[in-house]
């Protein structure tokens, strides 16, 4: 039996190790959860720099007894210049998804650390900068061994990425690194110490930003200095879906936050008494597919959608659509995947303060280009625009929709739980799976995250859009699936594929209890 890890002082889960580490000794230290968060958020940064990194996005739901969660939305729009006449004078019928042009969206995660450190300020900081930035800045100096992970994803996509600017120097100077091999990033670790110098502002309108928006202009994005100056991530209200069990959160277009929110707000309503059978896996299998004909018909920037996506988490909408679903045969599929590479992390501290947060790059290692200079590899989160007629057409200041989604939920027996994973398509179905094993089945926190997966649609490393299923799935569960129509895929097991999920979770007590997902490479360290 697997079980969950627990203990009083706070609590950090992370995919890989020495992020979960640098987060728990800032909460040893006597930092709180924001600044747990901060500091894991960096030295991930470092240490896993094909799944995300500062030069990419990031988003958050906090919350803090007595008050309401709160969202950050920290990601950054298109730039000005990022229009379909410039695609068009450079020869391109479509956005690349590598190279100088990819890079043509603000990144907004570092910006969204400040506007989560400013949240916390009515706490009272307890860590400076310089510390919350210094388990990074030490990783980036004196290196870390490449992840398994991070060997196998640069040898895959070496011909996409050995030619883009920066890329080979930075992470593969004698070829494709073995899993192992030592990486260090000296620019990278420069840009920190300026960064715990000068201050988080100065990515964007200080000396930093002179040199990220020289750089990139250097090697052909079309992103300037007065697109870094104009940003700022925005605190928001999450939306929220009402449960038997209690009220879970997430954050709104252009997230798919609201597609995680619907299918369990679907399953609630569905009947299903156990887990891991025909009827759990069927059934969120089919409130997976209602919420993503949604989310790819409408979601995207919420200045530009025709209707509010939190509409669709009331109880009227949710009832029509559940009624809408067959407990005996699936659905015709696929529809258009979504694809996108990330991280999610969560943290607690002694005093009930929880932090769900997801950081991305969107592809693995992004747009491939790392900024001269700065060691910053930055996102091609853009990519997922169209120059074509559609929702997620591109437009010059336009947010790009996002796959990323951490959840967090309020349960009504008194417990805060915060849960996500990576994996584009498959980051709200983990998460579904997760949270009903634990909170509407009671399995242990650990068992739920360990437990065999499923997926429907294109995720991390695949492009079939087929229903994929690990192996350790029963085989009479496998065969019902069949009879019931749906188009099985057996996999390997504890494959990434399935994504990299976690989850922290508050008692009411004081109990803190975590759970790592045994596909990555990370822990979950208390205090």
């Amino acid at each position: 039996m697997l079980y969950s890890k627990t203990c009083i002082g706070g609590m950090v889960s992370a995919p890989h190790h020495l992020a979960a580490q640098a987060g728990a000794a800032v909460l040893r230290e006597g930092g709180n959860a924001v600044e747990a968060m901060v500091a894991a958020a960096a030295a991930i940064a470092v240490v896993y720099p094909h799944m995300n990194g500062i030069g990419g996005d990031g988003f958050w739901v906090i919350s803090e007894p007595g008050r309401e969660p709160v969202a950050i939305q920290a990601c950054g729009p298109a730039a000005a210049m990022a229009s379909k006449d410039f695609y068009a004078q450079h020869g391109d019928s479509a956005i690349p998804t590598r190279g100088p042009r990819a890079a043509l969206t603000v990144a907004g995660a570092v910006g969204g650390w400040a506007a989560a450190l400013d949240y916390a300020e009515r706490w009272g900081h307890a860590l400076p900068l310089p510390r919350l930035l210094s388990d990074a800045i030490r990783h980036a100096q004196g290196g870390v061994p490449v992840t398994r992970s991070q060997a196998e994803l640069t040898r895959s996509k070496w011909d996409e990425l050995c030619g883009q600017p920066g890329f080979a120097e930075t992470y593969a100077a004698h070829g494709a690194p073995e899993q192992g091999a030592i990486l260090r990033q000296p620019a990278l670790a420069s840009t920190l110490m300026r960064l715990a110098e000068a201050g988080l502002d100065d990515f964007y309108r200080g000396d930093l930003a002179e040199s990220i928006v020289r750089g990139l202009e250097r090697v052909g994005s079309p992103l300037r200095a007065a697109d870094l100056a104009a940003y700022r991530a925005q605190v928001l209200q999450p939306l929220m879906v009402q449960l038997k069990s209690g009220r879970v959160y997430n954050l709104p277009p252009p997230t798919q936050g609201v597609s995680a929110l619907m299918i369990i707000g679907l399953f609630d309503r569905l009947g299903v008494t156990a887990a891991d059978g025909f009827e759990h896996v069927h059934g969120l299998v089919e409130a997976t597919k209602r919420a993503f004909i949604l989310r790819n018909k409408y979601v995207t920037d919420a200045a530009h959608m025709p209707l509010d996506a939190a509409d669709w988490l009331q109880a009227a909408a949710l009832d029509a659509e559940a009624a809408q679903i067959s407990m005996s045969t699936a659905a015709p599929w696929p529809h258009p995947a979504k694809p996108g590479d990330t991280i999610w992390m969560g943290a607690a501290d002694a005093q009930g303060r929880v932090v769900s947060y997801i950081q991305s790059i969107f592809w693995e290692f992004g747009s491939g280009v790392v900024v001269p200079d700065t060691g910053i590899v930055w996102q091609n989160r853009g990519a997922s625009f169209t120059l074509d007629e559609g929702i997620n057409q591109l437009k010059p200041g336009k947010l790009p929709f996002h796959t990323l989604n951490p959840s967090l939920a309020r349960l009504k027996d008194g417990r805060t739980l915060a849960y996500g994973t990576m994996g584009g398509e498959g980051q709200p179905q983990t998460q579904a799976a997760v949270f009903t094993r634990h909170v509407l089945f009671g399995q242990n926190l650990q068992a739920a995250v360990s437990a065999p997966r499923w997926l429907l649609g294109r995720t991390w490393g695949d492009v079939s859009t087929n229903l994929k299923v690990e192996g350790r799935i029963a085989p009479q569960t496998v065969e019902a699936l069949q009879r019931a129509g749906h188009d099985v895929e057996v996999v390997a097991d504890y494959t990434d594929m399935m994504g990299h999920a976690g989850a922290v979770c508050v008692h009411p007590g004081g109990m803190i209890e975590g759970a790592a997902d045994p596909r990555a490479d990370g822990v979950c360290a208390g205090v």
